[in-house]
């Protein structure tokens, strides 16, 4: 018990200042003695073994009290000292049992109350992401639920003969397939998102180009659904060239501009453009609607969130999207960001610069 290693460890200092006194009388103090009585000629001797007796006797005794003091005194004092960290225990093992609002009380401002909230942090981490765990197991059966549903119906109804074998009912069946198949792959993205700082393939990334060929891969979506789009080239072009995963951008370009397009709506509008930041490079792709509202702002990121609270993929995706770009961005070691006003929302992702090998970037003007 660390109470008394504690105590233990206080008892041979103690044990030691007794035996230094003790000496210390034995040599100095008799010594003095001695000397004085030989100054006044008396004889020391029987007198000397007197007082040392004596000296010892009460010694002694101080001893025992000053270490039965002592004793009491550590006992206390330590024992409120270790309180906050018997509090800690407890907690810490609330939490392993599974209880995640477990907390420990900050009682102090010194190291004691730094490791508490230390705790305390780590425990809010693990409850989030405990709370975030079952909200997306829950969402996955939502979106799996639906489409199999489906499927499944139409599939009883061809099999028993009550719906016919028209090309619409297999139309419809190879939609609901599909959305299964686009579930599965942003899942599947969202799982390499999370294994990206270990598997990134850096190599020079023209990210002008890039946002270019990103754009002209999803035109037709884009012209369907008559959204209108800016491109607007960087100030200073060179800071468009880096090293970066080419494919892993790519696929984060691919969602920034696919949920822009989705929250634009028919005759919105995207604008995307490349600007310097700091010693690195932003992105920023922005697009007209109704906006965010600010309660959402920090949680867009977060996996199978979406904003308007919407079930149907059609009308919010999946609510994966973002949370692949957050992993993909951050394993460059780079930071996503969002804000929102009426009529405008703007989502950007910054990226350390650093100069690829690259011949100069080409002009966009």
């Amino acid at each position: 018990m660390l109470l008394f290693k504690l105590l233990a460890v206080n008892l041979p200092i103690l044990v030691a200042a007794m035996a230094v006194v003790w000496l210390a009388i034995d040599y100095l103090a008799a010594d003095y003695f001695s000397a004085l009585m030989e100054q006044y000629d008396i004889s020391p001797s029987d007198t000397h073994e007197m007082f040392v007796d004596a000296v010892h006797r009460y010694l002694i005794q101080a001893s025992v009290v000053a270490i039965a003091v002592a004793v009491l005194l550590s006992f206390l004092l330590t024992r409120k000292v270790l309180r906050p960290l018997s509090a800690m225990q407890r907690a810490t093992q609330r939490l392993a049992s599974g209880d995640y609002a477990a907390r420990a009380p900050v009682e102090t401002r010194d190291e004691l109350g730094d490791l508490a909230q230390a705790f305390n942090r780590m425990a809010a981490g693990l409850e989030q992401g405990e709370r975030l765990r079952r909200s997306m197991v829950a969402d996955i059966a939502h979106e799996l639920r639906t489409p199999l549903t489906n499927v499944r119906g139409y599939l009883e109804g061809l099999a028993d003969g009550v719906v016919e074998p028209t090309k619409p009912t297999f139309d419809m069946l190879q939609t609901e397939i599909l959305r299964l198949v686009r579930l599965v792959d942003d899942l599947h993205q969202l799982t390499m998102a999370d294994a990206a700082c270990v598997e990134l393939h850096d190599e020079p990334v023209d990210l002008m180009a890039l946002v270019y060929e990103v754009v002209e891969f999803e035109r037709g979506d884009l012209e369907r659904d008559g959204v209108w789009l800016q491109i607007d080239p960087p100030r200073e072009p060179e800071f468009a060239s880096l090293r970066a995963d080419r494919d892993k951008l790519r696929q984060v370009l691919r969602n920034l501009i696919q949920n822009a397009r989705r929250y634009a709506g028919g005759g919105g509008k995207v604008r995307i453009s490349v600007e310097r930041q700091g010693k690195g490079v932003r992105l920023v792709v922005a697009n007209t609607g109704r906006g965010i509202a600010e309660a959402d702002l920090p949680h867009i990121f977060e996996r199978f969130y979406r904003a308007d609270k919407s079930r149907s993929r059609e009308s919010g995706g999946a609510g994966i999207g973002l949370a692949i770009v957050k992993g993909l961005v951050e394993a460059h070691g780079g930071q996503v960001g969002a804000d929102s006003r009426p009529g405008w929302t703007r989502i950007w992702i910054d990226l350390p610069w650093q100069p690829s090998s690259t011949s100069p970037p080409l002009s966009y003007l």
